[in-house]
C-alpha cells in the first residue's frame, strides 16, 4: 500500500479545519490537528485562548513530535492529511524533516484574516499570522529541492471545491473523492483541545461555505500589519495553482 503524508501549511483564520474535515471524510485518510501548537504556545508564552489545557495535554517536545507525524500512519490508513500552522515554525527549529512529506501553502488574503483573527485574541504582530513563514517554507523548498511546493488560495477554493480539490488531490499524488465535498456536521475526535475556542463555524459547516465577496474595513491600528502580510500574499498569490 503506497503511503501518503500531506503536510497543509496554513495560516490561522483561514478555512484550514473546513479542510481539513474534507480530507477526514475520505475512508483512506487520517488527520492530524495542529500538531505543534502547545510547543508554540509553550515557547512564547502567548496566552491565547485554551493555553494552560492545551500546553498540559498536547505534546510539547519538538524531537518527539517530528518523530510521531513522519513515522507509521494511525489506523493503518494510506493517506495522513496534517493540518499545519506556519506560524508554529519558530526561529531555530530544525524544518528539515519537511522534505519527507508532500507539502502544501494554503493562503488566504489578510483582509479576511485580520478581522476574524482580531476578534479572538488581540493581534500584536504579523509573524503571529503565519504569511513570513510560509515565505520561508516555500523559499527552503524551493532552493533544497528546486521546486515550488502547490500553493492554493481560499477563495479560488471556495469559489469551485470540487476542480480545487481535484488540484489539490492531483498535487500531492492521490485520487478525488466526492465525499471530500461535503461531511457530517458536529465536533470530531481529531479536533484540537482548542476547537471549543475557534471551530464553530466548521462544527455547524457539512461542506465549504459559498465565496461572499465583502467590503471589509481594517482597523486604523492594523493597517500596518495588513500591509506587511498583504505583500508576502501577493507573492504567494502569484505563485499559486490556477483552476
Amino acid at each position: 500500500m503506497n503511503k501518503t503524508y500531506i503536510a497543509m501549511w496554513s495560516g490561522p483564520r483561514n478555512i484550514s479545519t473546513a479542510l481539513m474535515r474534507s480530507f477526514e471524510n475520505r475512508m483512506d485518510t487520517v488527520v492530524i490537528d495542529e500538531p505543534f501548537y502547545a510547543h508554540f504556545l509553550k515557547q512564547t508564552n502567548l496566552n491565547h485562548p485554551g493555553r494552560d489545557e492545551i500546553v498540559s495535554k498536547q505534546d510539547s517536545n519538538w524531537k518527539s513530535i517530528v518523530k510521531s507525524i513522519t513515522g507509521p500512519i494511525p489506523q493503518n490508513k494510506s493517506i495522513w492529511y496534517q493540518k499545519h500552522m506556519a506560524q508554529h515554525n519558530l526561529e531555530g527549529c530544525d524544518i528539515n524533516w519537511i522534505k519527507k512529506l508532500q507539502n502544501c501553502i494554503l493562503i488566504r488574503d489578510p483582509k479576511y484574516v485580520i478581522p476574524s483573527y482580531n476578534k479572538e485574541y488581540s493581534l500584536s504582530d504579523e509573524k503571529l499570522l503565519g504569511y513570513s513563514q510560509q515565505l520561508d517554507l516555500i523559499q527552503m523548498l524551493e532552493d533544497e529541492e528546486g521546486v515550488t511546493p502547490p500553493i492554493f488560495d481560499a477563495t479560488d477554493i471556495l469559489k469551485n471545491p470540487k476542480q480545487a480539490l481535484k488540484k489539490i488531490c492531483i498535487s500531492v499524488g492521490i485520487s478525488f473523492s466526492d465525499k471530500m465535498l461535503k461531511w457530517p456536521r458536529g465536533k470530531r475526535k481529531s479536533d484540537g483541545i482548542w476547537a471549543k475556542y475557534w471551530y464553530g463555524n466548521v462544527e455547524n459547516s457539512s461542506g465549504f461555505k459559498p465565496f461572499q465577496k465583502k467590503n471589509i474595513i481594517i482597523d486604523k491600528d492594523l493597517i500596518p500589519i495588513h500591509d506587511k502580510c498583504l505583500e508576502g500574499y501577493n507573492s504567494m498569490y502569484e505563485k499559486r495553482i490556477i483552476l
